[in-house]
Order: C-alpha cells, then structure tokens, then sequence
C-alpha cells in the first residue's frame, strides 16, 4: 500500500505503507534514525534489532560515523537489500563535484551496497564555504545527479534546507530533490519551509520527533498519553504522521522499537492535533542553518 499523496486525513495507515516520491520511488513512512547511536556493537545490535522489530527503513549518515556497523547488521539480517530502505548522507567536509563522488564511492563501500536509496546533502550551509554555499551545493548535488543516473541511488535529496537554499540549487540542478529531511516536532512545526516542501513535490522527513525528548516533560502531551492509552511517543508520531511528515524516531532499547512501530491502531481528533499544534517553543527549535557554527 502506497500513500499518493501527503497524508492530511484519517486515512487507513500500516506499518508496510509508502509515500511515493515524485519519481515513484516508493519510500516507507516510519524510518529508524541513529544519530548518536555509536559505531560498533551500539550501532549493529540497535538496527539488527529494528530490524527484527518490523522498520524497514534506516537512516544514517557519513557524519554519524556508523555506517560501517549499520551495514552489516542489514547484511546480518537475513531480510533482502531490496525490502530495505536505506538512506545516507554527505557531510559537510566535502564542497567539490569529485569530494562528493569520493564521498559517494565510500558511503557505498562502507555500508557494504551496491546502491543507496536514498543520499542526501546534511547541510545547506556549512561554515567551511560560506558564503559559497550555492556554488557548493550546485557541486555536489551534480555529483549526486549523476550517480544517481548512473543506478548508484534510487532517489536524491536534502537536509536542512531552506527556501532560499532550495530556489539557490533548483536554479541549475537537473533533477529536483525528493525528499527535505529537517527538525520537525510541535515546538517548531517550521510551517513555511513545510508548505514550500509540500508546493514543490518534495517529502518532509521528520528528524528528532521526540525534540531529543524533552517532548516527553510536557503536562498536555501526558494527558493525550492517558486519553489515548498510549505513549507520549507515540502520540507524537501519529501526530507526525497525520500532518503527513515522515518521522525518523531513534532509540537503542528494543521496547521502544517496538512500541514506536504500534502508531497504526489509533488516530488522533482534529481537536487533539490543533493542541499539539499550539506547543510552539516548549522543546526548543531548529538551528538556523546560515548562522550556526556547523
């Protein structure tokens, strides 16, 4: 079952329903993050078991430093490489067309794959470039053009960006990115660069869902907790879902994988997603990406 278009109703969900990114490309709707889940045992016993919990979509990055471990537990698993969604990113350090297809070659390598479905540039805007950061991301997304014509991904996109960053790389790049994976929870909803996601055709990928779980503090949030008998996890990510963002959860213990996999028996009031809405700034919000020091 795919989802055509941005989930915005009470429509039938399960866990093995897509989006469909605009090349049809078809990409499941909860992935498993681990930012900050260490390279090593950490990182390989955290995806095998994701794994083995149900999520068929992992995200990780060259800047996480686990590529390695999460590509051997998806070899380990036994689960075919084409019933796993696998996203990677590059990191900031590379700014040339032959940094990102070096970049390229050895997220490949070090995952332990023949293709990526999904690559992403982390970052708009890195200190190492400014204020190049156009000629920069023109750079290494033809790079990612590129292989991903040449079969090495099946679908290309970003991290981070802006409008203003989007409109700067759409001026010259061939092939409009699917996917724009940013902070979204509801103490920054950033609605502007959501609506402009949704008018272009480009999928909002939700990083730190849980706002790095200060969400789980909130006296409203534990009262839906109760209302719905479920977590104040997953509370949030059906909100998530039914604003039509893909969330990218992240934990370490197998519980929690599980129960953050259990979102498809309920859904949440109009009534109920307005005051989750209405939480802005209780957790925090996105780093402004031209004037962080990253």
């Amino acid at each position: 079952m795919f989802i055509s278009k941005f989930l915005k109703t009470n429509e039938k969900i399960s866990l093995s329903s897509t989006y469909r990114l605009h090349n049809g490309v078809q990409i499941p709707i909860i992935g498993f993050g681990t930012w900050q889940v260490k390279n090593g045992e950490e990182a390989y016993q955290a995806v095998l078991n994701a794994l083995k919990a149900g999520y068929r979509h992992i995200d990780t990055a060259e800047g996480y430093y686990n590529e390695e471990s999460v590509g051997q537990a998806i070899k380990d698993s036994g689960i075919p490489r084409e019933d796993i969604f696998i996203t990677t990113k590059l990191t900031n350090r590379h700014i040339t067309y032959e940094g990102a297809k070096q970049a390229i070659e050895d997220s490949l390598k070090r995952l332990g794959v023949s293709y990526i479905d999904l690559y992403i540039i982390h970052w708009p805007n890195p200190t190492s470039c400014r204020p190049e950061y156009e000629k920069r991301n023109l750079a290494v997304y033809q790079a990612m053009e590129d292989a991903y014509l040449a079969g090495k991904f099946r679908a290309i996109g970003v991290s981070n960006f802006h409008p203003h960053h989007l409109e700067a790389l759409m001026k010259h790049a061939k092939i409009r990115p699917m996917v724009n994976q940013i902070l979204i929870n509801p103490s920054d909803m950033q609605p502007a660069l959501v609506a402009y996601n949704e008018a272009h055709d480009i999928l909002t990928e939700a990083y730190s869902p849980f706002g790095t779980g200060k969400l789980f503090d909130v006296d409203k949030l534990k009262s839906l907790s109760n209302k719905y008998k479920k977590s104040t996890s997953q509370i949030l990510l059906r909100w998530s879902l039914q604003h039509g963002y893909l969330p990218l959860p992240k934990t370490v213990t197998t519980s929690r994988m599980k129960e953050n996999l259990e979102v498809f028996d309920f859904s949440l009031t109009l009534e109920d997603m307005q005051m989750i809405d209405a939480l802005k700034g209780v957790a925090g919000s996105a780093l402004n990406p031209d004037t962080c020091n990253f």
